[in-house]
């Protein structure tokens, strides 16, 4: 038997390496293998840092730091599914990361990112790639690559995966590319909507909610309304609200069902089916304050058409929104405000929530929330706009003293909304009167002089429709408002401009307030506006002829030229012609001025003796000492004194007059005390004599002519042209100045006037006793006055009634001699 031989065992082929078992314990190890040619060391390497990444997003930065990304996305694409899996794995994980996108980003992986979003990829790969695009898909830069190369096809694809987290994904993708108007309209062709809708009956509440969201921002397309309906997707929606299990998605629902209501044919069909009977109900019997909430925002959303109004009013909506009012919470109340406010374009609705919503939105004025009171102001404008019997009810809730008080909110829009109830309020004169009453013109002095224009515009209406009576106009003259009013004149929107022009108008209806625009220059804004082809409009010229109306000094020393409407009153006075731009003084600050050489200022004060003892308790300035009178003097002594000349006798009174004055001015308060212009009785008899003898006469003729010998005989009588040169008025009317110390003369005491004196005169008188006649400036001192007259008819001819003609009064040469307006004598009479 031989021995037995051990047989050598072969040695391994020297180019293979022995497998070496490691254990890493740093993730840079790790990192550096996924450069490994090893299929198997690349799956357990990115298994490894997936497991690492999943841990925090410090991890996800560390591995961003070592260059993991880059040599991820090379493994993506690799050919082993497992390596490619694993990969993709870290890849969606990663991307959560804000500094990881903005590596992905620059990499541009969208596109080899969706080629893994075929069928034939493992589920898995569907998962992460979804989530990848998901996390990139925030930014917009993103979502156009996404949209450009393709991508909404597949992720809608996705949508019908068995896995859910493939579904969740996609769907919130495509949630976030929706966001973009582009991608809006093309999901719409790529049939989105029956995926969704079927999304709608997942297990999983994420996916049901994304889905809404989805068709919230999609449905905001009169096209997917459409799609919704085609597809039941209304009663889906209704049937998530019935559903009670389902209340963590009622709110979304409810969104889409508002969106889809803003279509006529939507809500048409809505209404057929009996849905929007369920939904009001529905709203009705939640107590959940976001139900409540979007359900009033959806009415308001679909009350913008006319046809859905009448629907939502068939289905009487009214009393739903006005029982909203009463919740207890502050963002409802401001939902169905603005929904009350949508409803009352139509005047159904508008009628009903007269009766019943008012007061309830009136007690929201009182809230503490700014957005409350806006909204519940804003429904009030719009309910009391062209709806007097819904003012009324304001007034009636007493609704007035709180809205007076939002004129003073903190946000513009309570602010101007206020302002435009008020307005529409004081559209009947009992209530304006209360709206007046509450301080409503004092309220108004901040919103004019507010920086927003909707405010601006709307205080100077309110300031328009309150302006009519005066004490409104004395209030807001007290409180500073004209002066912001004037201000709004110069606004470049065309509204404010139009409604401050307006109010300039209403509130230039008395002297005292016309003369304080003039001086705030609200005269020279209008006569610039109306040069402008632009900006003039209708009320700019109104407010300027009836800011001179009613300022008439102004109007004669600017326009020269006063019309028989025009009645002289008592603080008219002829300054002589200004220059444009040059501002006319106030009487007051004229009689303040040293003695100048200039033109003597003519005034016109011919109080009755009654209205002089009113007022006498109030100071004057000293250069009136000698024509004023003080209590112990009797309109009897100043005829006296005019009749007298200065005797001895006359110096003695008037020395007793001035230590009367003197005394009564150290009991008063000067600061405290109005100016008033010294009384002109001599004026004043004029007038009496002129209505006893010249008023009885029984044709306006006869009066013309014999007032015409009036005036001349107490300013020198007639003068012959020769001798006009002669007459040396001028000295007279200086001598009177000298005598009174001041450049401001009383009509009375000229004893000899030429052409303006006397013109000036005639007019005062012939307005005081009802003679109509207009005051005409001409130059070089000249003035004239017509009057129209009837002429007798044709001899022969009964009954015919001729029109009247334009006659020149002559003052001068032949008083009472009437020149027909255009002859030669008139124009000779107009000019040197």
């Amino acid at each position: 038997m031989g021995k037995k031989v051990k047989k050598e065992v072969e040695p391994p082929p020297k180019d293979v390496f022995d497998p070496l078992l490691i254990e890493s314990k740093t993730a840079a190890t790790v990192v550096l293998m996924l450069s490994s040619p090893e299929e198997e060391v690349l799956a357990k390497a990115c298994d490894a840092i997936y497991k690492f990444a999943s841990k925090g997003d410090e991890n996800k930065v560390t591995l961003l730091g070592l260059g993991a990304v880059e040599r991820l996305y090379k493994l993506i694409s690799h050919e082993d599914p497992i390596v490619r899996r694993n990969a993709m794995m870290v890849f969606g994980i990663m991307a959560s990361n804000h500094d990881v996108k903005k590596l992905l980003r620059e990499l541009d992986v969208t596109n080899e990112l969706l080629s893994h979003l075929v069928p034939e990829e493992d589920v898995v790969i569907h998962e992460f790639a979804t989530l990848c695009l998901a996390q990139m898909a925030v930014e917009y830069t993103t979502k156009v690559q996404i949209f450009e190369q393709g991508g909404l096809e597949p992720l809608i694809r996705l949508l019908d995966s068995p896995d859910p987290d493939v579904k969740k994904n996609s769907v919130e993708c495509i949630y976030l590319l929706v966001q973009d108007f582009q991608s809006r309209a093309a999901v719409c062709e790529l049939n989105v909507i029956p995926p969704l809708l079927e999304l709608l009956k997942s297990e999983y509440p994420v996916i049901q909610l994304l889905a809404l969201q989805t068709l919230e921002v999609i449905s905001k397309d009169r096209e997917t309304k459409i799609i919704l309906g085609e597809n039941q997707g209304l009663d889906c929606l209704l049937k998530i609200l019935e559903t009670n299990e389902f209340n963590d998605l009622h709110v979304e629902a409810l969104a889409v069902l508002g969106n889809c209501l803003e279509d006529v044919h939507a809500m048409q069909l809505i209404q057929q089916t009996g849905g929007l009977k369920k939904l009001l109900s529905f709203v009705g019997d939640s107590t959940a304050p976001d139900i409540q909430k979007n359900a009033a925002k959806a009415i308001a959303k679909a009350a913008y058409d006319s046809e859905n109004r009448k629907i939502l009013n068939e289905e009487e909506v009214e009393n739903c929104l006005i029982n909203l009012l009463e919740i207890d919470n502050d963002g409802v109340k401001v939902a169905a405000s603005q929904a009350i406010s949508a409803m009352c374009e139509n005047l159904s609705s508008k009628h009903v929530f007269g009766l019943q919503g008012i007061p309830q939105l009136i007690e929201l004025l009182s809230s503490n929330n700014e957005e409350v009171k806006e909204a519940a102001v804003i429904a009030l404008a719009n309910l009391t706009t062209a709806s007097p019997s819904n003012s009324s009810a304001v007034a009636e809730a007493e609704g007035i003293e709180p809205l007076v008080k939002t004129l003073n909110a903190q946000r513009d829009g309570a602010v101007a909304n206020a302002a435009a109830v008020l307005a529409n309020v004081a559209m009947q004169e009992p209530l304006r009167l209360s709206v007046q009453s509450h301080g409503a013109m004092s309220a108004l002095t901040e919103p004019l002089h507010s920086t927003s224009s909707q405010v601006q515009s709307r205080a100077a209406l309110l300031v328009a429709a309150l302006g009519c009576d005066a004490d409104a106009r004395a209030e807001l003259r007290n409180a500073g408002g004209l002066g912001p009013l004037v201000e709004l004149l110069h606004s470049k929107n065309k509204e404010v401009r139009r409604n401050a022009c307006w109010a300039v108008m209403v509130c230039a209806s008395d002297e005292l307030t016309a003369v304080e625009l003039c001086r705030l220059g609200a005269l020279d804004i209008l006569e610039e506006i109306n040069l402008s082809t632009g900006r003039k409009n209708n009320f700019s010229e109104a407010a300027l002829e009836k800011l001179l109306d009613n300022n008439l000094s102004q109007k004669y020393s600017q326009m020269g030229y006063l019309s028989s409407s025009n009645i002289i009153t008592d603080g008219f006075y002829d300054y002589g012609q200004i220059k444009p731009g040059i501002k006319l003084l106030s009487l007051e600050e004229l009689s303040m001025q040293e003695l100048t050489d200039g033109r003597a200022t003519i005034f016109i004060n011919a109080k009755p003796q009654e209205d002089v003892l009113a007022v006498e308790e109030k100071p004057q300035n000293s250069s009136y000492e000698q024509t004023t009178l003080s209590p112990s003097v009797s309109r009897k002594s100043s005829r006296e004194k005019s009749r007298k000349g200065k005797g001895k006798k006359e110096e003695e009174k008037m020395i007793d007059v001035t230590q009367v004055i003197s005394e009564v001015q150290d009991e008063i308060n000067q600061e405290n005390a109005q100016w008033q212009p010294p009384p002109d009785f001599i004026l004043l008899d004029y007038i009496n004599d002129a209505s006893k003898t010249i008023l009885p006469l029984t044709t306006t003729r006869e009066q013309v002519v014999a007032l015409a010998q009036f005036v001349a005989g107490k300013m020198g009588g007639a003068i012959e042209k020769e001798k006009l040169h002669d007459f040396s008025w001028e000295l007279h009317i200086s001598e009177i100045e000298y005598e009174l110390k001041s450049n401001v003369v009383p009509i009375g005491k000229v004893k000899k006037g030429t052409f303006y004196h006397r013109a000036l005169l005639f007019k005062v008188i012939a307005d005081r006793i009802g003679i109509g006649c207009s005051l005409v400036r001409g130059e070089y001192n000249r003035a004239w006055n017509e009057v129209k007259l009837v002429d007798d008819s044709p001899q022969g001819v009964t009954g015919l009634l001729l029109p009247p003609q334009d006659y020149i009064v002559d003052l001068m040469f032949e008083p009472g001699f009437l020149m027909k307006q255009g002859n030669a004598e008139a124009d000779q009479y107009k000019r040197i």
